[in-house]
Protein backbone atom coordinates (compact mmCIF):
# COMPACT_ATOMS: atom_id res chain seq x y z
CA UNK A 1 0.00 0.00 0.00
CA UNK A 2 2.80 2.35 1.19
CA UNK A 3 4.35 1.87 -2.73
CA UNK A 4 1.22 3.22 -3.94
CA UNK A 5 1.73 6.38 -2.71
CA UNK A 6 4.98 7.22 -4.00
CA UNK A 7 4.88 10.36 -6.23
CA UNK A 8 6.06 8.67 -8.78
CA UNK A 9 2.82 6.21 -8.63
CA UNK A 10 0.57 8.80 -7.83
CA UNK A 11 1.57 10.98 -11.01
CA UNK A 12 1.85 7.78 -13.33
CA UNK A 13 -1.97 7.41 -11.76
CA UNK A 14 -3.11 10.59 -11.78
CA UNK A 15 -2.04 11.06 -15.79
CA UNK A 16 -3.54 7.58 -16.51
CA UNK A 17 -6.80 8.25 -15.06
CA UNK A 18 -7.19 11.78 -16.95
CA UNK A 19 -6.34 10.50 -20.30
CA UNK A 20 -8.84 7.47 -19.45
CA UNK A 21 -12.02 9.81 -18.68
CA UNK A 22 -11.41 12.08 -21.86
CA UNK A 23 -11.30 8.92 -24.30
CA UNK A 24 -13.94 7.36 -22.18
CA UNK A 25 -16.43 10.22 -22.36
CA UNK A 26 -15.66 10.98 -26.33
CA UNK A 27 -15.10 7.31 -27.44
CA UNK A 28 -17.28 4.96 -25.38
CA UNK A 29 -20.97 4.44 -24.23
CA UNK A 30 -22.27 2.06 -21.40
CA UNK A 31 -20.62 0.24 -18.92
CA UNK A 32 -19.07 -2.70 -21.30
CA UNK A 33 -17.17 -0.10 -23.62
CA UNK A 34 -15.54 1.49 -20.45
CA UNK A 35 -14.55 -1.57 -19.12
CA UNK A 36 -13.15 -2.66 -21.95
CA UNK A 37 -11.03 0.84 -23.00
CA UNK A 38 -9.99 0.59 -19.48
CA UNK A 39 -7.80 -2.75 -20.48
CA UNK A 40 -4.69 -0.97 -21.87
CA UNK A 41 -5.21 1.53 -19.20
CA UNK A 42 -4.41 -0.95 -16.25
CA UNK A 43 -1.78 -2.60 -18.99
CA UNK A 44 0.20 0.78 -18.92
CA UNK A 45 -0.28 0.93 -15.33
CA UNK A 46 0.90 -2.05 -13.95
CA UNK A 47 4.78 -2.16 -15.70
CA UNK A 48 5.75 1.20 -13.90
CA UNK A 49 4.15 0.43 -10.62
CA UNK A 50 4.87 -3.06 -9.89
CA UNK A 51 8.15 -3.51 -12.02
CA UNK A 52 9.98 0.45 -11.78
CA UNK A 53 8.54 1.18 -8.66
CA UNK A 54 8.45 -1.96 -7.55
CA UNK A 55 10.79 -4.91 -6.55
CA UNK A 56 9.07 -7.25 -8.99
CA UNK A 57 11.49 -8.57 -11.78
CA UNK A 58 11.28 -9.66 -15.71
CA UNK A 59 12.06 -13.55 -15.11
CA UNK A 60 9.11 -15.75 -17.11
CA UNK A 61 7.17 -15.55 -20.03
CA UNK A 62 4.44 -13.71 -18.27
CA UNK A 63 6.50 -11.08 -17.59
CA UNK A 64 7.84 -10.59 -21.27
CA UNK A 65 4.24 -10.93 -22.55
CA UNK A 66 2.99 -8.51 -19.45
CA UNK A 67 6.05 -6.36 -20.65
CA UNK A 68 4.81 -6.20 -24.42
CA UNK A 69 1.43 -5.88 -23.90
CA UNK A 70 1.65 -2.67 -21.88
CA UNK A 71 4.37 -1.17 -23.74
CA UNK A 72 2.06 -1.43 -27.39
CA UNK A 73 -0.83 -0.15 -25.20
CA UNK A 74 1.42 2.65 -24.28
CA UNK A 75 1.32 4.00 -28.10
CA UNK A 76 -2.50 2.74 -29.03
CA UNK A 77 -3.10 5.23 -26.18
CA UNK A 78 -0.91 7.83 -27.45
CA UNK A 79 -2.24 7.18 -30.76
CA UNK A 80 -5.97 7.47 -29.65
CA UNK A 81 -5.91 10.94 -28.09
CA UNK A 82 -4.31 12.39 -30.66
CA UNK A 83 -6.36 11.32 -33.14
CA UNK A 84 -9.73 12.02 -30.76
CA UNK A 85 -8.43 15.38 -29.94
CA UNK A 86 -8.16 15.63 -33.94
CA UNK A 87 -12.42 14.76 -34.34
CA UNK A 88 -13.40 16.75 -31.22
CA UNK A 89 -11.26 19.93 -32.95
CA UNK A 90 -13.45 18.97 -36.49
CA UNK A 91 -16.19 18.60 -34.57
CA UNK A 92 -16.08 22.12 -33.51
CA UNK A 93 -14.94 23.49 -36.87
CA UNK A 94 -18.10 21.88 -38.49
CA UNK A 95 -20.67 23.66 -36.04
CA UNK A 96 -21.98 26.30 -38.37
CA UNK A 97 -25.10 25.43 -39.95
CA UNK A 98 -23.65 25.51 -43.25
CA UNK A 99 -21.10 22.58 -42.43
CA UNK A 100 -23.91 20.64 -40.28
CA UNK A 101 -23.42 17.62 -42.77
CA UNK A 102 -19.92 17.88 -42.32
CA UNK A 103 -20.67 17.99 -38.12
CA UNK A 104 -22.90 14.83 -38.46
CA UNK A 105 -20.73 12.33 -40.37
CA UNK A 106 -17.54 13.26 -38.19
CA UNK A 107 -19.80 12.68 -35.04
CA UNK A 108 -21.17 9.22 -36.39
CA UNK A 109 -18.22 8.44 -37.83
CA UNK A 110 -15.37 9.47 -36.16
CA UNK A 111 -15.90 7.19 -32.94
CA UNK A 112 -14.66 3.95 -35.44
CA UNK A 113 -12.26 5.80 -37.40
CA UNK A 114 -10.13 7.02 -34.36
CA UNK A 115 -10.32 3.25 -33.04
CA UNK A 116 -9.37 1.44 -36.51
CA UNK A 117 -7.12 4.85 -37.19
CA UNK A 118 -5.25 4.26 -34.09
CA UNK A 119 -4.67 0.15 -34.31
CA UNK A 120 -3.63 0.75 -37.55
CA UNK A 121 -1.05 3.26 -36.73
CA UNK A 122 0.20 1.26 -34.08
CA UNK A 123 0.26 -1.83 -36.91
CA UNK A 124 2.48 0.53 -38.98
CA UNK A 125 4.96 1.67 -36.30
CA UNK A 126 5.61 -1.51 -35.08
CA UNK A 127 6.72 -3.13 -38.30
CA UNK A 128 8.80 -0.09 -38.96
CA UNK A 129 10.38 -0.61 -35.71
CA UNK A 130 11.02 -4.45 -35.50
CA UNK A 131 12.09 -4.61 -39.24
CA UNK A 132 14.97 -1.91 -38.60
CA UNK A 133 17.56 -1.08 -38.19
CA UNK A 134 18.80 0.39 -41.74
CA UNK A 135 21.84 1.97 -42.31
CA UNK A 136 22.07 6.15 -42.51
CA UNK A 137 24.82 7.24 -44.09
CA UNK A 138 25.97 10.87 -42.82
CA UNK A 139 28.78 12.84 -44.30
CA UNK A 140 30.20 15.60 -41.83
CA UNK A 141 32.24 18.11 -43.27
CA UNK A 142 35.23 19.61 -41.37
CA UNK A 143 37.50 22.59 -42.36
CA UNK A 144 41.14 22.09 -42.27
CA UNK A 145 41.02 18.24 -41.46
CA UNK A 146 44.01 16.24 -41.80
CA UNK A 147 44.17 14.74 -44.92
CA UNK A 148 44.93 11.06 -43.28
CA UNK A 149 41.70 11.56 -41.70
CA UNK A 150 39.45 12.47 -44.75
CA UNK A 151 36.89 9.23 -45.22
CA UNK A 152 37.29 8.25 -41.78
CA UNK A 153 34.64 6.07 -41.00
CA UNK A 154 32.62 6.24 -37.56
CA UNK A 155 29.46 3.41 -36.99
CA UNK A 156 27.54 4.69 -34.52
CA UNK A 157 25.45 2.50 -32.05
CA UNK A 158 23.05 4.05 -29.47
CA UNK A 159 20.04 3.62 -28.19
CA UNK A 160 19.67 -0.29 -28.64
CA UNK A 161 17.30 -0.65 -25.36
CA UNK A 162 17.92 -4.67 -25.57
CA UNK A 163 15.45 -5.68 -23.16
CA UNK A 164 11.94 -6.80 -23.47
CA UNK A 165 11.20 -5.94 -27.12
CA UNK A 166 14.55 -6.14 -28.09
CA UNK A 167 16.49 -9.25 -28.22
CA UNK A 168 19.26 -11.00 -29.89
CA UNK A 169 18.21 -11.58 -33.25
CA UNK A 170 17.84 -7.85 -33.21
CA UNK A 171 21.36 -7.69 -32.02
CA UNK A 172 22.77 -10.12 -34.88
CA UNK A 173 21.28 -7.92 -37.10
CA UNK A 174 22.80 -5.00 -35.57
CA UNK A 175 26.30 -6.62 -35.36
CA UNK A 176 26.10 -7.70 -39.31
CA UNK A 177 25.27 -4.22 -40.44
CA UNK A 178 27.96 -3.00 -38.55
CA UNK A 179 30.81 -5.27 -39.71
CA UNK A 180 29.72 -5.40 -43.49
CA UNK A 181 30.58 -1.32 -42.95
CA UNK A 182 34.16 -1.79 -41.90
CA UNK A 183 34.20 0.85 -40.08
CA UNK A 184 37.38 2.61 -38.94
CA UNK A 185 35.67 3.46 -35.28
CA UNK A 186 32.62 1.86 -33.68
CA UNK A 187 31.02 4.45 -31.66
CA UNK A 188 28.28 3.17 -28.81
CA UNK A 189 26.65 6.31 -27.07
CA UNK A 190 24.51 4.62 -24.56
CA UNK A 191 21.10 3.18 -23.68
CA UNK A 192 22.59 -0.65 -24.82
CA UNK A 193 20.39 -2.32 -22.44
CA UNK A 194 17.38 -2.26 -20.07
CA UNK A 195 17.52 -4.76 -17.90
CA UNK A 196 20.45 -6.27 -15.08
CA UNK A 197 23.52 -8.24 -17.05
CA UNK A 198 22.70 -12.04 -15.69
CA UNK A 199 19.08 -11.48 -17.67
CA UNK A 200 20.47 -9.95 -21.00
CA UNK A 201 24.00 -10.89 -21.32
CA UNK A 202 23.23 -13.68 -23.87
CA UNK A 203 21.59 -10.87 -25.86
CA UNK A 204 24.05 -8.81 -25.65
CA UNK A 205 26.67 -11.20 -26.99
CA UNK A 206 26.41 -10.30 -30.76
CA UNK A 207 28.09 -7.36 -29.74
CA UNK A 208 31.58 -8.62 -29.18
CA UNK A 209 32.22 -8.51 -32.74
CA UNK A 210 31.97 -4.96 -33.00
CA UNK A 211 34.35 -4.28 -30.76
CA UNK A 212 37.07 -6.71 -32.61
CA UNK A 213 40.64 -4.99 -32.90
CA UNK A 214 40.10 -2.88 -29.91
CA UNK A 215 38.02 -0.12 -32.01
CA UNK A 216 34.92 -0.05 -30.30
CA UNK A 217 34.41 2.97 -27.89
CA UNK A 218 31.28 3.11 -25.31
CA UNK A 219 29.65 5.81 -22.56
CA UNK A 220 26.88 5.47 -20.18
CA UNK A 221 23.09 6.22 -21.29
CA UNK A 222 20.96 6.79 -18.50
CA UNK A 223 19.23 3.41 -19.18
CA UNK A 224 22.70 1.61 -18.41
CA UNK A 225 22.76 3.41 -15.11
CA UNK A 226 19.55 2.53 -14.23
CA UNK A 227 19.80 -1.32 -15.19
CA UNK A 228 23.36 -1.65 -12.63
CA UNK A 229 25.89 0.51 -13.89
CA UNK A 230 29.16 -1.29 -12.27
CA UNK A 231 28.04 -4.39 -13.99
CA UNK A 232 27.49 -3.45 -17.24
CA UNK A 233 30.72 -1.53 -17.49
CA UNK A 234 32.55 -4.47 -16.31
CA UNK A 235 30.68 -6.85 -18.61
CA UNK A 236 31.49 -4.25 -21.57
CA UNK A 237 34.96 -3.92 -20.78
CA UNK A 238 35.20 -7.88 -21.00
CA UNK A 239 33.54 -7.90 -24.15
CA UNK A 240 36.66 -5.62 -25.43
CA UNK A 241 35.22 -2.81 -26.31
CA UNK A 242 37.13 0.73 -24.51
CA UNK A 243 35.20 2.33 -21.64
CA UNK A 244 35.03 6.64 -21.47
CA UNK A 245 34.17 7.65 -17.93
CA UNK A 246 35.17 11.38 -18.46
CA UNK A 247 38.13 10.94 -20.18
CA UNK A 248 39.98 10.19 -23.76
CA UNK A 249 41.99 8.37 -25.82
CA UNK A 250 44.06 8.49 -28.93
CA UNK A 251 43.70 6.76 -32.41
CA UNK A 252 46.04 7.49 -35.04
CA UNK A 253 45.25 7.17 -38.87
CA UNK A 254 48.16 7.63 -40.78
CA UNK A 255 50.19 10.14 -39.48
CA UNK A 256 46.87 11.98 -38.23
CA UNK A 257 45.65 11.67 -34.72
CA UNK A 258 42.25 11.73 -32.83
CA UNK A 259 41.18 12.76 -29.72
CA UNK A 260 38.01 10.65 -28.94
CA UNK A 261 36.73 11.85 -25.50
CA UNK A 262 33.75 10.28 -23.32
CA UNK A 263 31.22 11.38 -20.98
CA UNK A 264 29.39 9.83 -17.99
CA UNK A 265 25.47 10.67 -17.96
CA UNK A 266 24.07 12.24 -15.27
CA UNK A 267 21.75 9.32 -14.19
CA UNK A 268 25.20 7.57 -12.95
CA UNK A 269 25.22 9.95 -10.05
CA UNK A 270 22.18 7.56 -8.52
CA UNK A 271 25.02 4.78 -7.63
CA UNK A 272 28.21 7.04 -7.51
CA UNK A 273 26.78 10.69 -6.24
CA UNK A 274 29.93 13.17 -7.45
CA UNK A 275 29.12 12.02 -10.83
CA UNK A 276 28.55 14.18 -13.76
CA UNK A 277 29.64 14.46 -17.45
CA UNK A 278 32.59 16.68 -17.47
CA UNK A 279 33.90 17.13 -21.33
CA UNK A 280 36.63 19.19 -19.89
CA UNK A 281 37.96 16.30 -18.37
CA UNK A 282 37.33 14.34 -21.46
CA UNK A 283 39.50 16.68 -23.57
CA UNK A 284 42.85 16.46 -21.14
CA UNK A 285 45.45 15.07 -23.92
CA UNK A 286 43.74 17.13 -26.66
CA UNK A 287 47.21 19.20 -27.58
CA UNK A 288 48.39 18.05 -30.69
CA UNK A 289 45.13 16.49 -31.88
CA UNK A 290 44.45 16.54 -35.38
CA UNK A 291 40.69 15.97 -34.73
CA UNK A 292 38.52 16.01 -31.08
CA UNK A 293 35.42 13.28 -31.12
CA UNK A 294 33.34 13.78 -27.81
CA UNK A 295 30.82 10.70 -27.58
CA UNK A 296 27.52 12.16 -24.77
CA UNK A 297 24.27 9.82 -24.62
CA UNK A 298 22.64 13.20 -24.00
CA UNK A 299 23.41 16.18 -26.84
CA UNK A 300 22.41 18.44 -24.09
CA UNK A 301 26.20 18.50 -23.15
CA UNK A 302 26.56 20.18 -26.23
CA UNK A 303 27.66 23.84 -25.00
CA UNK A 304 30.05 22.44 -22.28
CA UNK A 305 31.36 20.28 -25.04
CA UNK A 306 32.16 23.09 -27.15
CA UNK A 307 33.78 25.24 -24.55
CA UNK A 308 35.84 22.41 -24.21
CA UNK A 309 37.55 22.67 -28.00
CA UNK A 310 35.53 19.29 -29.49
CA UNK A 311 34.89 19.58 -33.33
CA UNK A 312 32.35 16.91 -33.42
CA UNK A 313 30.43 15.29 -30.55
CA UNK A 314 28.04 12.28 -31.50
CA UNK A 315 25.11 11.95 -29.59
CA UNK A 316 21.69 9.56 -28.88
CA UNK A 317 19.25 9.58 -26.54
CA UNK A 318 16.19 11.52 -28.02
CA UNK A 319 14.90 8.97 -30.29
CA UNK A 320 13.92 11.85 -32.30
CA UNK A 321 10.78 11.26 -30.63
CA UNK A 322 10.50 7.78 -31.50
CA UNK A 323 6.62 8.41 -32.64
CA UNK A 324 3.96 10.86 -33.22
CA UNK A 325 3.32 13.10 -31.57
CA UNK A 326 5.86 12.83 -29.29
CA UNK A 327 7.96 13.81 -32.62
CA UNK A 328 7.17 17.79 -31.95
CA UNK A 329 7.12 17.78 -28.36
CA UNK A 330 10.59 16.14 -28.35
CA UNK A 331 11.70 19.87 -29.71
CA UNK A 332 10.09 21.44 -26.60
CA UNK A 333 13.63 19.65 -24.75
CA UNK A 334 16.58 18.90 -26.97
CA UNK A 335 15.93 21.56 -29.60
CA UNK A 336 18.24 22.55 -31.21
CA UNK A 337 19.95 18.82 -30.73
CA UNK A 338 16.80 16.97 -31.15
CA UNK A 339 18.04 14.97 -34.27
CA UNK A 340 20.56 14.80 -37.40
CA UNK A 341 23.23 17.18 -37.70
CA UNK A 342 23.25 20.66 -35.87
CA UNK A 343 25.78 22.87 -34.83
CA UNK A 344 26.86 24.15 -30.91
CA UNK A 345 29.08 27.41 -32.13
CA UNK A 346 32.09 25.97 -33.89
CA UNK A 347 31.04 22.38 -33.01
CA UNK A 348 29.10 20.17 -34.98
CA UNK A 349 26.42 17.47 -33.05
CA UNK A 350 25.36 14.57 -34.61
CA UNK A 351 22.25 13.07 -33.02
CA UNK A 352 21.12 9.81 -33.79
CA UNK A 353 16.96 8.79 -34.32
CA UNK A 354 18.52 5.55 -32.48
CA UNK A 355 19.34 2.21 -33.19
CA UNK A 356 16.56 0.26 -31.51
CA UNK A 357 13.46 1.38 -29.64
CA UNK A 358 12.42 2.37 -26.07
CA UNK A 359 9.11 1.41 -24.63
CA UNK A 360 6.41 0.96 -27.36
CA UNK A 361 8.42 -1.41 -30.30
CA UNK A 362 6.97 1.38 -32.24
CA UNK A 363 8.18 4.12 -34.94
CA UNK A 364 6.01 6.44 -36.64
CA UNK A 365 7.64 9.59 -38.23
CA UNK A 366 10.89 8.30 -37.22
CA UNK A 367 12.72 5.22 -38.03
CA UNK A 368 15.55 2.89 -36.07
CA UNK A 369 19.37 3.77 -37.60
CA UNK A 370 23.10 2.10 -38.12
CA UNK A 371 24.67 5.66 -38.42
CA UNK A 372 27.50 5.59 -40.46
CA UNK A 373 29.39 9.18 -40.12
CA UNK A 374 32.31 9.76 -42.45
CA UNK A 375 34.57 12.51 -42.05
CA UNK A 376 35.36 15.27 -44.85
CA UNK A 377 37.67 17.79 -45.75
CA UNK A 378 35.89 21.24 -46.19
Amino acid sequence: MTRLLQPFVLVVTALLAVAYAYLAWRLAAGPWPHAALALPFVLVWIVPVLYWGGNRRREGLADLVLHQASYLSMAWISFMLVLTLARDLLLLATLAPALARAHAMVNEAGVPVVLVASLVAMAIGALAALRGPHVKEVEITVPGLHPDLDGYRIAQITDLHIGPTIGRRYVERVAELTEKLAPDLVALTGDMVDGPVGELAPHVEPLRRVAAGGRAYFVLGNHDCYSGADAWLAHFRDMGMRILLNESATVAKGEARMLVGGVVDPALALSRPDAAPRPDLAAQGADGADFRLLLAHNPRIAPHAERAGFDLQISGHTHAGQFFPWTLAIHLVHAPHVAGLSREGRMQVYVSAGTGTWGPPVRFGTSPELTLIRLARG
